[in-house]
């Protein structure tokens, strides 16, 4: 998050944020699976303005052979933003918070992945960050979920993630990339919605009790909406016929 100076502009008096959306309203959602020949399984998501690839490998052989575990697979991911994904050219290298939203989002994706089902090997999932416009773990969650379903991991359930936040003393959904920059928390949520659990919660920022229980709750209710997207996403690969 950038500073915490409450801007008003960023919601006017009407209820209305800086890109035109209600306090309740996620940005354009657009999931395509399958969309990499080489891949086992791969998604593209464009939310808002992100653009982010996905691949998934896998499971393959692990290397070295004392990485793997007997008992079960391993997850590994790898969120990388490209240089050009941001106004100012990007390190190619991988950056400290980089390496952070990799861990996270391999821990959110891990209690959905039925990895038990493959021990002594590796699934890689791979998240491009084409073009960066705030929420962008989020989006790269979304996209490694749809790209896990289309490579066949057996999963207990999908993961579905969205940010909800607080502007100008309010709750919101889906925070932007001025809003993450300007405004007074960022609330990063993962969600199994048919096991109803959450795999992601953070939290940057100050919130009462009531508003953290009430931004916890708008950002499932956007969980679910990105989740009835994702299963459209791979309908439209699998089931095209039925989607007309």
């Amino acid at each position: 998050m950038g500073g915490r100076d409450t801007d008003m502009v960023l919601l006017d008096e009407n209820g209305i944020r800086c890109d035109g959306r209600k306090v309740d309203e996620p940005r354009r959602i657009m999931i395509k699976a399958g969309v990499l020949k080489n891949a086992n399984g791969s998604a593209y998501i464009e939310f808002g303005d992100n653009k982010i690839l996905a691949g998934v490998y896998g499971p393959r052989d692990v290397h070295p052979k004392h990485m793997s575990n007997a008992d079960t697979g391993i997850l590994r991911c790898r969120y990388h933003m490209v240089p050009f994904s941001v106004a100012e050219r990007k390190n190619p290298a991988p950056s400290r918070r980089e390496i952070e939203i990799s861990k996270v989002i391999r821990e959110a994706l891990e209690p959905a992945v039925m990895l038990e089902k493959f021990p002594r090997t590796a699934v890689d999932v791979y998240m491009e960050i084409l073009q960066a416009d705030g929420g962008t773990r989020c989006a790269a969650l979304d996209a490694a979920a749809v790209a896990l379903a289309d490579a066949g991991i057996p999963m207990r359930d999908m993961v579905s993630a969205c940010a909800a936040g607080k502007v100008a003393d309010t709750i919101i959904l889906d925070v932007n990339n001025e809003e993450d920059q300007a405004g007074q928390a960022d609330m990063p949520i993962a969600y199994m919605p048919n096991l109803n659990q959450i795999t992601l919660l953070q939290l940057d920022g100050v919130m009462s009790l009531e508003e953290y229980n009430k931004c916890i709750e708008v950002g499932i209710q956007g969980c679910k909406t990105v989740y009835a997207l994702q299963k459209k996403a791979l309908a439209e690969k699998y089931f095209p016929e039925e989607q007309t």
